[in-house]
């Protein structure tokens, strides 16, 4: 069994979160950077998000997914879309939780990402855990 670290980042986020946020970046191996398409400011910030994780990481190619969380949409699809072929063709998604649109697709894509950059020998159960920022 391998376990996978995976990040879920909003731009939001109280100050005891927003202080561990480099702990959790150095430590996770995937993240899905969160926005809200009822608010623009919160699609503007992922880019702040990104901007912390590279230096962490020491890469550019960090396994990313950019999830808008559906609501009543005024963040366009298609700016996600762009952002996301903006930083390597990372993967975009929708997600709703309250109509459980995507949320288990954020979490498969991301483990595949990872997989693809250190692939596990053999065909052993992935086991991931996840932390809300």
């Amino acid at each position: 069994m391998h376990e996978y670290k995976l990040i879920i980042l909003s731009p939001g986020g109280t100050e005891q979160f927003i202080a561990r946020r480099d702990l959790y970046m150095r430590n996770g191996q995937g993240f899905a950077l969160v926005y809200s398409i009822t608010a623009q400011s919160t699609f503007n910030d992922l880019k702040d998000l990104r901007e912390q994780i590279l230096p962490v990481k020491d890469t550019d190619d960090v396994p990313v997914i950019i999830v808008g969380l559906e609501d009543e949409r005024v963040v366009g699809k298609e700016q996600g879309q762009n952002l996301a072929r903006q930083w390597n063709n990372c993967a975009f998604l929708d997600s709703s939780t309250k109509s459980k649109i995507n949320v288990n697709g954020i979490f498969y894509n991301l483990v595949r990402q990872i997989n693809r950059k250190t692939p596990v020998p053999g065909k052993a159960r992935k086991k991931s855990s996840c932390q809300l920022l």
